[in-house]
């Protein structure tokens, strides 16, 4: 079901058109205003000590020397901070969406959510934590004087990956829990699911580890912070996912309402989720700018980033499918374990992927326990579809290897067990309610792009050049709820502007062009006539920031019902400027004309009315309109992805030759960001199936803190994508909008191991553990080899 646009709106600039992204002209010529190109007069400059172990406490730091150094202002620690009252960062990490699988725990006790102090008093928990702060005259003074504080370390055990932190006897990371597993949670119907596995024709198995990666952002994390003592404000400058959030969070730190605290973000050089929480540096410059009567200024280098931006994924899942003799699917059950890291930031990653586990699947019976541990590395957090790649990478190699092990035809397995279209709504095994989708169709769309039907011959064709060529296909469905809260504020101005007011925060997805999309077709002014204002706390003071695909799905309401109002006032407006009744008044294009007239005003000429002296009092407001919401209901897009690659059997390097996807995302409002968007999040799973590992070692030391050891996707490395928008309508919000940007990435990891396996299925090798680097290609061919 695709919607159909009239004439008028197809020549428009507005909704479903694949307009040129105008924010471009400014970012390209140098007038962005990144983190680092904010500074205030007078401002001093931070750098971190950090700590070089993985787990250690902290006998005594010995600042004297550091004092000395030209140019040092200060040197705090964990205890000046909390003497001067600086309290832990108020994460919230369980989930609180009413349409989502709650988190339960099986005996109904609590979950542990540990304290994140900004500096740690007594002990460090993951290497790259920061355990003091310098503040000086220039950068250069300020890492001098952090090499020149003394730490008194007392290296500690520590673990590092989820068996270390479950084994017997590991070391635990707080001293108020005993154990290092923070949440024990489950879903499901186990009784059933058991019956139905002791009736299956064929149960398969897959234990498997997905990888911990990060954002890698291109722009480093900074924090610049300010006191007003005329007003006792705070001000923080620093890029994220959205300022009213980071407000919340920096006002609980510094212990001050939230009016006190003003969050400011302009241009922000990439996200994709790991700039959504609080960082510690982010109260500290603040806290620092008070305690020293100037602004303070960080900005990370990239060491400190790979260091100590959150991470993510890093799951491990033991998970069995049920079939009966026909391929049918019985039942799915699963053990999740969720790695969160030193602090528990965020457990929706865990939720998500238990939740959506059957994924576009009709899995009768399923039950599904989740487990999150701590250990000594940094912290984990949502990121790019938090939750549904590790998941859904899982369901989809079981549903191979249920292919290849009895006898069945992938493609044909996985479309004879989707959820027909006429079955929605639809309610999967774990209680969530799918609202629409025709999820055939884009099976066989993709399919048919990526010309299945002729993959033998390219096969043959590689294999005479000595090279494995393999073919992988993979569902996918997203869950996208997030802070459900969201407002407009729209305001025709006279000079031939509308102010647009919303709480989300672009970090690349070209909001300044799709939400003015929006207003061209609503109110029918130009595209260069609308400017949106985001980013600061004191403008946009509701709302719930850039996640979970939600920018768009919620903005696009409340904007909607804005304009609506607009129109209405400029109504009455445009009746008593023409000497009309109010009835006879119709809006189009722009115009409000008296119906079978020519008379009429333009949207701009009503605004202007407002401000005639003579005009009556009810006309003296702006013309404007304002929305607040509350949208918890969630949206589910979905799709494929078809990814054919080539193995050099005697590198084990892997080449992407192909990559197709069909991506459903309820409307499009600029197909040109959704394909641009798509690309990066192919890029972003690819680089993660094949190369991004977060590496640490037995003792907590990263491995991977720099670009010479944490790879990363280039141009080069990737095909020419064919990518497809298909626009099923959703049912749960009033535009029909699912959400995008996140489909190219939750279907990327199964749709390329599965792919390198098909590749090597000849040779015995049945999987791949990610990243599939070539010496670990190269490692499972010889394997497969020896066991032949």
């Amino acid at each position: 079901m695709a919607l159909l646009r009239s004439p008028a709106q197809a020549a428009s600039r507005g909704i479903g058109q694949p307009v040129r992204r105008k924010e471009d002209a400014r970012l390209v010529t140098g007038r962005g205003a990144f983190g680092d190109d904010i500074n205030l007069p007078g401002q001093a400059y931070a750098a971190f000590v950090r700590s070089p172990h993985g787990h250690a406490r902290l006998r005594a730091i010995d600042a004297r020397e550091a004092l000395k150094a030209p140019g040092v202002i200060a040197v705090f620690t964990g205890a000046d901070v909390a003497r001067a009252g600086l309290r832990p960062i108020p994460h919230r990490p369980v989930p609180t969406n009413p349409h989502e699988v709650p988190l339960k725990s099986p005996d109904g006790s609590p979950f542990f959510v540990s304290t994140h102090a900004s500096l740690p008093v007594e002990r460090a928990r993951f290497a790259g934590e920061p355990v003091a702060m310098v503040v000086a005259e220039t950068v250069a003074a300020a890492r001098d004087g952090a090499e020149r504080v003394h730490v008194e370390y007392e290296p500690l055990p520590a673990v590092v990956t989820a068996a270390a932190a479950l084994a017997p006897g590991a070391p635990a990371l707080w001293d108020e829990r005993p154990s290092n597993v923070c949440v024990e949670t489950e879903a499901g119907n186990a009784p059933a699911v058991d019956a139905a596995f002791a009736r299956a024709a064929h149960v398969v198995q897959l234990e498997t580890r997905v990888n911990r990666v990060t954002g890698v952002p291109m722009e480093p994390r900074t924090a610049l912070g300010a006191w007003d003592p005329a007003t006792g404000r705070y001000t923080l400058y620093a890029g994220s996912g959205g300022v009213q959030r980071i407000r919340v969070d920096l006002a609980g730190t510094l212990g001050v309402e939230e009016g006190a605290v003003r969050v400011v973000a302009r241009d922000i050089g990439g996200n994709y989720g790991t700039r959504n929480s609080s960082y510690p540096e982010y109260g500290l410059v603040t806290w620092a700018a008070r305690a020293l009567g100037r602004p303070v200024k960080w900005t990370a280098d990239r060491r400190e980033a790979l260091l100590t931006d959150y991470h993510a994924r890093d799951l491990v899942s033991h998970a069995e499918l049920a079939l009966d003799a026909d391929g049918t699917f019985l039942a799915f059950r699963a053990l999740n374990t969720s790695n969160v890291g030193a602090y528990t930031l965020s457990f929706i990653p865990l939720a998500k992927g238990i939740a959506i586990s059957s994924s576009v699947y009709h899995v009768p019976v399923s039950a599904v326990r989740g487990r999150a541990v701590l250990t000594n590395t940094s912290p984990t957090t949502p990121y790019r579809a938090a939750g549904r790649p590790e998941m859904l990478f899982v369901t989809e190699r079981l549903i191979d290897l249920a292919a290849r092990r009895h006898g069945f035809d992938r493609v044909a397995l996985r479309r004879c067990n989707l959820v027909p279209a006429a079955a929605m709504p639809y309610r999967n095994p774990l209680g969530l309610v799918y609202d629409s989708g025709d999820y055939t169709a884009a099976l066989d769309r993709a399919v048919a792009l990526a010309d299945w039907a002729g993959f033998e011959a390219r096969r043959a064709e590689a294999r005479r050049r000595g090279r494995y060529r393999g073919i992988g296909v993979a569902n996918y469905l997203e869950l996208n709820t997030g802070d459900p809260r969201e407002q407009a504020q729209i305001t025709v101005q006279p000079e031939g502007r509308v102010d647009v007011v919303v709480g989300t925060l672009s970090a690349g997805q070209g909001h300044e062009t799709s939400f003015a999309q929006c207003i061209v077709d609503w109110l029918g002014v130009d595209l260069d006539q609308v400017h949106l204002l985001t980013g600061d706390s004191d403008v946009a003071t509701y709302g719930g920031g850039s996640h979970s695909g939600r920018s768009m799905r919620l903005a696009a309401v409340v904007m909607s019902k804005a304009t609506t109002q607009i129109i209405e006032q400029g109504r009455r407006i445009a009746a008593w400027l023409l000497e009309a009744a109010e009835a006879d008044i119709e809006f189009s294009a722009g115009r409000f004309t008296v119906k079978g007239t020519d008379r009429s005003v333009t949207v701009f000429e009503a605004a202007a009315a407002t401000r005639r002296a003579h005009a009556p009092e009810w006309m003296r407001e702006p013309l404007a309109g304002s929305s607040r919401e509350v949208m918890s209901i969630p949206s589910y897009p979905y799709g494929c992805a078809v990814c054919e690659v080539e193995v050099d059997p005697e590198t084990g390097v892997v080449e992407i030759a192909r990559w197709t996807c069909v991506d459903d995302v309820g409307r499009a409002v600029n197909p040109l960001i959704l394909h641009g968007q798509t690309h990066g999040g192919i890029a972003a799973g690819v680089g993660q199936a094949l190369m991004e590992l977060c590496a640490y070692d037995g003792d907590g030391q990263m491995l991977s803190a720099s670009f010479m050891d944490y790879a990363l996707p280039r141009a080069d490395a990737l095909p020419s994508f064919t990518t497809e928008i298909s626009e099923v309508p959703s049912t749960t919000n009033p535009l029909g909008l699912r959400g995008g940007g996140e489909g190219g990435t939750t279907p990327a990891l199964g749709a390329v191991v599965n792919a390198i396996v098909d590749a090597l299925a000849e040779l015995g090798v049945e999987h791949i553990e990610m990243p599939a680097t070539p010496e670990r290609v190269w490692t499972a061919i010889r394997e497969a080899g020896t066991r032949r």
